[in-house]
């Protein structure tokens, strides 16, 4: 069982920045993907952003341009940095590990609140 805990959310204004963490219990290098995505009140989850096995990237939409999505494979870790941040970027945000047979493991959410 692969435990992912996430880290550094918290309340920014507007147009600041936050980096979310996501430490990994297992190896994130056996993973076919690592992902963050949000749940904001009274909506779906939706995915943020996310990195492959490979290092290839993609991103939402709303999030293009303001957010990068990193992983440092010796320290099992990923992260998002965020900039510019708005107030619909509010939401708990959730770290996923997707494996190669169609598992997903999830962590418990941190949250951000951005105040206009």
């Amino acid at each position: 069982q692969v435990q992912l805990v996430e880290s550094g959310g918290g309340l920014v204004q507007a147009g600041g920045s936050l980096v979310l963490s996501c430490a990994a219990s297992g190896r994130i290098v056996s993973f076919k993907a690592m992902g963050w995505y949000r749940q904001a009140p009274g909506k779906q989850r939706e995915l943020v952003a996310r990195i492959t096995s490979v290092g290839s990237k993609n991103y939402a939409d709303s999030v293009m341009g303001r957010s990068t999505i990193s992983r440092d494979n010796a320290k099992d870790t990923v992260y998002l940095q965020m900039n510019s941040l708005k107030p619909e970027d509010t939401a708990v945000y959730y770290c996923n590990a997707a494996t190669w047979v169609g598992n997903d493991y999830w962590g418990q959410g941190t949250q951000v609140t951005v105040s206009s």
